[in-house]
């Protein structure tokens, strides 16, 4: 039996399968990958997208950090691809608990996904640090400069920037859903971005599945790896 077959195999048969992935579910919609070689990391700014997206430059350089953040971390025309509609599918049938992902283009949701565990935040979700009101994508959109809200305060990303903390209830929440799960599948992400690669930890099964284009830290702790496209590999073995 091919790895692939397997993989149809054991999603067949589970009806508790999690989902934990990163960036490289989503460069098949089209949206760059941070540490790919035409990735984020590798464009030249004055400053690396590393020190753009920290806490710090939000707060000193706000206008320069909404001018890359609109250039390169908006991507409202993206649509799901065959990796979120497998997924979605999964969930829909019972079998797929629930997705924890690096991500925040919110294509999970678009797709269909209910249960998504957004470790670093979502695009999609903005609100005023004076008053607190919630604001939409739009309100970066279409404006320029420093997103203000009606009350004058500065519209926030609801993102997860460098050297700030993950929400706890997501982590709690994703903790126990991977702890619980039967089949883990964990696919798109180098699995070097931490806390967040950490996570895996707490899986107790015996079906741990990477699917990925390159290796990873934990390969040699998978039950099943799997080389290519995760869109293609999870849609074909899911039937989307």
């Amino acid at each position: 039996m091919t790895e692939r077959e397997t993989l149809k195999k054991w999603l067949a048969e589970s009806n508790n399968i999690v989902f934990f992935g990163g960036a490289g579910v989503s460069t098949e919609s089209k949206i760059p990958d941070f540490r790919s070689t035409d990735g984020l990391y590798n464009q030249q700014y004055a400053y690396p997208p590393e020190t753009i997206l920290s806490h710090t430059f939000y707060m000193k350089k706000t206008e320069e950090f909404y001018r890359f953040y609109r250039n390169k971390m908006l991507f409202p025309d993206a649509e799901p691809n065959r990796a979120h509609k497998a997924l979605a599918k999964l969930e829909a049938e019972g079998r797929l608990k629930a997705v924890v992902t690096q991500n925040i283009d919110g294509l999970h949701q678009k797709a269909g996904s209910k249960e998504v565990m957004e470790l670093h935040g979502s695009v999609l979700r903005n609100y005023c640090m004076r008053c607190g009101k919630f604001h939409g994508i739009e309100a970066i959109l279409h404006s320029s400069g420093v997103p203000k809200c009606e009350c004058g305060g500065t519209i926030k990303p609801d993102v997860v920037l460098y050297e700030e903390g993950l929400d706890q209830h997501t982590i709690q929440r994703s903790v126990y859903h991977i702890s619980h799960a039967d089949v883990l599948i964990i696919g798109g992400t180098s699995l070097t971005v931490y806390p967040a690669a950490g996570l895996i930890d707490y899986y107790n099964g015996n079906k741990l599945v990477l699917i990925n284009k390159s290796v990873t830290p934990m390969d040699n702790r998978a039950d099943l790896v799997i080389s290519g496209p995760i869109g293609e590999i999870l849609g074909d073995a899911v039937g989307v």
